[in-house]
């Protein structure tokens, strides 16, 4: 803060009226924020509404319209500091109830982004990862964190109709829609039956393409059970969300056209990004 902006302080007058985020043109396939040539209103100093509260419900405003597209980044703290005429540490106060709001989340790095609107994930007997997001009009991807080969414990042997200890592939997903982590997942499949799965995954990039290379041209969902719980550590890491956010944990069966169990599954999807629709 400038020394004439504590004299008006002094004074009780208002302090320079800061100017809102907008959105910048592409650059490179990345969207960036600046201020436009319009001004906003000031911020109250002298009010019962904290300043901090309302930078949040000043931007909180702005995203849900529409001004803050999903996806651009907001400007860094030292730049939203100064715009709004105060401390970095109120920045982050806002941006942190934003983040607990869903609306942005912050990448280690990167900077904090805005949230896209939830994708509606339908649960049902053809639940497809791609087929969901892309129904959503965003493009779905994946990758492939590990695979290896594991004795099967007794709840996933009982699940896939095996004898306890039997060899099981286990493989651990993250996918993403338009980029964003949505979905973080660990997968058991007996063997030797899908013992290509895992090199046939990486190159699709789809778990129903890669069945179909392992002989199983169609499946379904024999059963999912649904709750929810706050994430570990590494399971945020992953999904690139805050420490202790809520997941949905989606504890899924699939069989092939003769009913034979094919995948048990265990996905973490994130609350703030995903809501589940089950069809009927």
């Amino acid at each position: 803060m400038q020394a004439s902006d504590l004299d008006r302080v002094r004074k009780g007058d208002a302090l320079p009226t800061p100017a809102p985020i907008e959105v910048a043109e592409r650059n490179d396939a990345r969207m960036t924020l600046r201020p436009p040539e319009s001004v906003d209103r000031p911020i109250e100093r002298s009010g019962g509404l904290s300043v901090w509260r309302q930078i949040t419900e000043r931007l909180e405003r702005d995203i849900r319209s529409g001004r803050l597209p999903a996806g651009a980044r907001l400007p860094n703290e030292a730049a939203m500091a100064e715009r709004f005429a105060v401390n970095r540490h109120t920045v982050r106060r806002a941006l942190a109830e934003l983040a607990a709001k869903g609306l942005v989340r912050a990448s280690a790095g990167r900077g904090t982004f805005i949230e896209p609107p939830k994708l509606a994930y339908a649960i049902g007997p053809r639940t497809r990862f791609s087929e969901n997001v892309e129904h959503e009009g965003r493009e779905a991807s994946g990758e492939l964190l590990a695979a290896e080969t594991v004795a099967a414990p007794a709840t996933i042997a009982r699940r896939l109709k095996i004898r306890v200890g039997a060899k099981v592939l286990r493989i651990t997903l993250r996918r993403r829609a338009d980029g964003i982590p949505v979905v973080f997942s660990t997968s058991w499949l007996p063997l030797p039956r899908f013992a290509r799965l895992a090199e046939r995954y990486g190159v699709h990039g789809s778990i129903s393409a890669a069945l179909a290379d392992c002989g199983v041209a169609d499946y379904r969902r024999a059963e999912t059970r649904i709750a929810a719980r706050e994430a570990a550590a590494d399971e945020a890491a992953a999904l690139d969300i805050a420490p202790r956010r809520i997941v949905l944990v989606l504890d899924s069966l699939n069989v092939d056209a003769e009913g034979r169990p094919i995948q048990a599954t265990l996905a973490l999807f994130s609350a703030d990004r995903v809501e589940l629709v089950v069809a009927s």
